[in-house]
């Protein structure tokens, strides 16, 4: 192993992986804007909001390459300090976070209509916001790598309120959906598939934040950290945008059978009425027309 592949050559993976990510992410905004989503202007206005902020920071990131790899080369002294990339890296990440689990939870209230659930993620995601600025602004101040000691307890409180809001959105959403089975076999296959996309996203993004935690406190003289800090905050905008734009999908799913009818995720009252189904007192009140699904599954009544 070189002398700086734990120092220069993991940050240039996690910004590799982040640049592949943001390519995701790209896509993925084309596709939900050029789909016209009847949504709701905030949603339209998250959405926008973490494409802007994913631009940003993966701009920052592809800098912090070329500040490490072309201004300071043959200047092994830099990597001392802590440059401005490395709070405003953690400030983003917790903002894309927050704004994500802001959307996720509001899903779950929905689906649930439990108010104590949903406080308690909203208090999770913002403990998590809170540290993660706190840490990122902390490790500017203190300037110098060495000086890193202090900065454990407050890393370890941000990562861990936000991968605990993660787990719970992730288990709540499954859970509600799991109960939302009708007994019709394609109805079950297009709610265990969300269930599958709940879980494996909100596990994806988990394992990189534990990667993260864990590296910092375990590899302290290293910047493995990196790794898994840069990559984070586009999982999260992945995770947003696959929610959305995976309604068509299911769409087109539902209408191949006759004994299912998908009740989307509506961002305005709907003007089409589906005849002979009984739709459920919780199915989602904030999504919009019939283009879209991805919410609640009901079954119809009269066939049974």
């Amino acid at each position: 192993m070189g002398e700086f592949d734990l120092v220069i050559g993991v940050v240039l993976v996690g910004i590799f992986l982040n640049t592949y990510l943001y390519g995701l992410v790209t896509y993925q905004f084309i596709v939900y804007y050029n789909t016209k989503f009847n949504d709701r202007l905030w949603i339209k206005g998250v959405v926008g909001v973490l494409f802007f902020l994913d631009t940003i920071h993966s701009g920052v990131a592809v800098y912090a390459a070329y500040n490490m790899c072309v201004t300071n080369y043959m200047n092994p002294a830099s990597l001392a300090f802590v440059s401005w990339e490395i709070p405003f890296t953690a400030c983003a990440t917790s903002l894309a976070a927050f704004v994500t689990q802001g959307f996720l939870g509001h899903r779950v209230l929905v689906l649930t209509k439990s108010i104590p659930l949903v406080s308690l993620i909203a208090v999770l995601s913002f403990l998590g916001l809170f540290f993660g600025f706190y840490a990122g602004i902390y490790s500017g101040m203190l300037d110098a790598v060495a000086k890193f000691g202090p900065l454990g307890p407050f890393v370890t409180c941000w990562l861990s309120f936000q991968t605990s809001a993660d787990l719970v959105i992730t288990a709540s959403l499954a859970i509600a959906l799991s109960r939302a089975r009708t007994g019709f076999r394609r109805t079950d296959t297009i709610i265990n598939r969300i269930i599958r996309g709940a879980v494996q996203t909100g596990l994806f993004v988990s394992v990189f934040a534990l990667g993260d935690l864990f590296s910092f406190m375990l590899h302290r003289n290293t910047n493995l950290y990196a790794m898994f800090a840069y990559p984070i905050g586009r999982i999260y905008t992945n995770t947003l945008l696959d929610t959305l734009n995976a309604r068509t999908s299911l769409k087109a799913l539902s209408n191949a059978t006759e004994d299912v009818s998908v009740s989307a995720f509506r961002m305005q009252p709907t003007s089409t009425a589906i005849s002979s189904v009984h739709v459920a007192k919780d199915v989602i009140s904030d999504f919009s027309d019939t283009q879209v699904a991805d919410a609640k599954f009901v079954r119809d009544d009269s066939s049974v």
